[in-house]
């Protein structure tokens, strides 16, 4: 009996210990390896189609709802944020996407020209200040938003960016067949001549950005060369009503032909001095926003030739990435690109600036490299592959690539600015068609103040 007991007390312990080791010690199966993300590889037409889709739906899918016209930004984290904020020169930039939405078929026809008539009819009635629009504009009622405390009136250089488009648009429509296009085409016309652009040189030789209701032109803010503002003084010297003379050019843009530097970075001629950059380039956009509708190649002055101006600022920007002078991780012959935009703070948080090689923080901003599609097709093709192809989960979101990001820091700021996403399908467009330097440079106002002002250009024969 006692030998009986310990069997059977034997016989638990070894199931009780043949339990336990199965549940502290399970048999695991060897695990099977993750496949990677599958990632998509688009051919370059592909990617080119794509870009200017997605640039496109920022001015037509998040447009400001009453007006048609661009919102100043879109956050994808914050959509409502500044839901009726509209911009002005962003908005001169859509309508110009929008155009080439319609020639290459990515939007019905009629729906753009009831869109850009929306938008024209709403211009109309909104605030302007001897003819200028604001900088930014309330999309409920078409009142002035103040952009700073004095910035409460007019803004030259924006309103020179919407005439811009206004102007494309005119040339676009104008031998239409069709009633609708064509008073689109009148209206864009009549809007741009209603610009007093010699009000704002309070008689002088030089053009001011901003004038004031309350402040009158206490910005004192004088436009002048090399930066964004070119197309101002094409456009005030092609008014037909509100004209400069060539002397507030040449004293005011070109500084009485002190705008030409001698100076080259990397072998490059810099060939302009480019505002508070001694010796390098500035942001690049300062070659983008005038040149959506002028067209550099070939276009010269009594000072220097723009086609080598807008070239060689991409050269070197392109270059500055490749010497990489303060070792930023990330940055390369296919990462690169330096302009204004949103930026990334000290503390992580986003902010803005005007990047360029004297004010480089590590960020990149996509519209830099592809609106210099026209200047380097094959930098900025090999960026767009980088964006498109090896980053698409990244950086690219619901309106293209997203306005900022840095490879150094591991950030990206999921939001979008109008007058960045702007540029993209424009110049893109201009490199492949020349469509809306074509529109632009072929409007009989625009030659003629070109030629008042004594330009010449190998393109457009003058």
């Amino acid at each position: 009996m006692k030998k009986l007991n310990i069997l059977v007390t034997a016989a638990i312990l070894l199931s009780y210990g043949s339990c336990s080791s199965t549940e502290s010690d399970p048999v695991i199966p060897p695990k099977v390896p993750e496949e990677p993300p599958k990632t998509t590889i688009y051919t370059d037409p592909q990617i080119l189609e794509m870009v200017q889709k997605d640039a496109l739906k920022f001015f037509w899918d998040y447009a400001e709802v009453n007006s048609k016209l661009a919102r100043e930004r879109y956050h994808t984290d914050n959509p409502g944020l500044d839901a009726n904020v509209i911009t002005t020169g962003g908005s001169g930039f859509g309508l110009m996407t929008i155009l080439v939405g319609v020639k290459n078929g990515y939007v019905p026809r009629a729906d753009a020209v009831s869109k850009l008539m929306t938008s024209l009819t709403f211009l109309q009635t909104s605030n302007r200040f001897h003819g200028a629009w604001p900088h930014w504009i309330n999309g409920a009622n078409g009142n002035v938003i103040p952009f700073g405390t004095m910035d409460n009136g007019g803004d030259l250089v924006e309103t020179a960016f919407l005439v811009q488009g206004l102007i494309c648009v005119r040339e676009f429509f104008k031998n239409s067949t069709n009633s609708e296009e064509l008073a689109l085409s009148q209206k864009a016309d009549a809007l741009w001549k209603g610009v007093e652009w010699n009000w704002y040189t309070q008689g002088q030789n030089v053009l001011y950005w901003h004038w004031s209701p309350n402040y009158e032109f206490q910005m004192n803010h004088k436009l002048q060369g090399f930066d964004e503002t070119l197309l101002t003084y094409v456009l005030a010297a092609a008014s037909p009503n509100y004209s400069i003379e060539k002397s507030v050019y040449q004293e005011g843009w070109a500084r009485n032909e002190s705008i030409k530097s001698s100076a080259s970075k990397y072998g490059i001629p810099i060939v302009v001095n480019h505002n508070g950059a001694n010796g390098t380039v500035g942001p690049m956009f300062w070659s983008h926003y005038s040149f959506l509708g002028l067209d550099p190649r070939g276009l010269t002055d009594e000072y220097v030739n723009y086609g080598d101006v807008t070239a060689n600022h991409a050269k070197i920007m392109y270059q500055y990435a490749l010497e990489n002078p303060k070792n930023w991780n990330g940055y390369s012959a296919k990462n690169w690109g330096l302009t204004a935009s949103y930026s990334r703070n000290p503390d992580g948080t986003t902010g803005y600036s005007a990047h360029q090689p004297n004010n480089d923080l590590g960020i990149i901003s996509p519209t830099a490299a592809i609106s210099n599609f026209p200047y380097t097709p094959t930098e900025s093709m090999n960026y767009l592959r980088f964006l498109y192809n090896e980053n698409y989960s990244k950086y690219i979101g619901v309106a293209g690539p997203y306005d900022a990001y840095s490879v150094h820091y591991n950030w990206v700021t999921p939001r979008y600015l109008a007058i960045d996403q702007g540029t993209i399908a424009p110049m893109m467009e201009n490199q492949k068609s020349s469509f809306l330097w074509s529109l632009f440079m072929n409007a009989p106002d625009i030659k003629q103040g070109l030629i008042k002002l004594g330009f010449h250009s190998s393109q457009y024969g003058f």
